[in-house]
């Protein structure tokens, strides 16, 4: 048994559809969440700045004794997981793989169609990775830089006319191509499942980038040894990187518990 938490990042507080996932999937583990809500969203920065961040972040979150880092950031892992991993000697898991299975596994087409941000469509991580596990798929990808932005200002609950537009803007193209699957490759986008539901239809699967990547940690862990105690209850922990009550408050209301003054806000311009 290994008592140490888990790292968990994001950009703001799309990475809390991945520790959501972990509370059902790993309840017994310890959390350590950062949220960089002061430089969200990631996903229209270049590589280098992406890169530079994401240092940032994994600096701060080993200022704990950590066992292993979730990268709950599609753009991140899009962009820098291959290079946080060879810095870095625990292990690290992004989104992108255990996404790309997820959504193999369950298209009957194999017209797979990709949501994300504009640095992870241009990556081209999510095509590639979803080529290398079945070269007969075809990808449509289609970048959503809105959906983040309204998402961290609460906008993100069905009968919102803000967000419905700007859903059925990006996402007819995608349903007027047959996509049977639809990859949410931003872990912000699954606090929008309605709302893409509402205009994907019932004939349209939806794979989301947070919980599929805790089941893949939750494999890792397992196969080296890293679990712990599954008889207790962890905790969690959460930091940003800006004021901390409309985290909480936005936190609170996905989550369903109170959050109210449980965040710190720490300076990552240190790490």
């Amino acid at each position: 048994m290994d008592m140490r938490p888990i790292g968990v990042f994001d950009s703001g507080l799309g990475g809390l559809t991945a520790v959501r996932a972990l509370w059902d999937i790993l309840p017994e583990e310890n959390l350590i969440y950062f949220g960089d809500t002061a430089r969200v969203p990631y996903g229209g920065r270049s590589k280098e700045t992406l890169l530079k961040y994401a240092r940032q972040d994994v600096r701060f979150l080993r200022s704990f004794d950590l066992k292993a880092i979730l990268i709950a950031c599609g753009t991140v892992t899009a962009t820098s997981l291959s290079t946080l991993q060879a810095e870095n000697d625990l292990p690290i898991v992004g989104v992108v793989e255990p996404t790309c299975r997820r959504a193999l596994l369950v298209t009957k087409t194999k017209k797979v169609g990709i949501i994300a941000t504009l640095a992870s469509i241009r990556s081209g991580a999510y095509e590639a990775t979803l080529k290398r596990l079945d070269s007969e798929v075809e990808v449509i990808g289609k970048p959503c830089p809105l959906f983040v932005p309204l998402v961290e200002n609460g906008r993100f609950r069905r009968g919102d006319v803000v967000i419905e537009t700007m859903a059925r803007e990006y996402l007819e193209p995608l349903k007027a191509q047959g996509v049977d699957t639809l990859i949410l490759g931003c872990t912000h986008y699954p606090l929008l499942t309605e709302v893409i539901a509402d205009v994907m239809g019932p004939d349209v699967t939806l794979v989301s980038a947070g919980e599929e990547s805790a089941f893949e940690l939750k494999r890792l862990l397992k196969a080296e040894g890293l679990r712990a105690d599954e008889n207790r209850s962890g905790t969690s922990e959460f930091y940003v990187s800006d004021q901390t009550e409309d985290f909480e408050r936005i936190a609170s209301v996905f989550l369903q518990e109170d959050l109210r003054q449980a965040a710190r806000r720490i300076d990552i311009e240190q790490y």
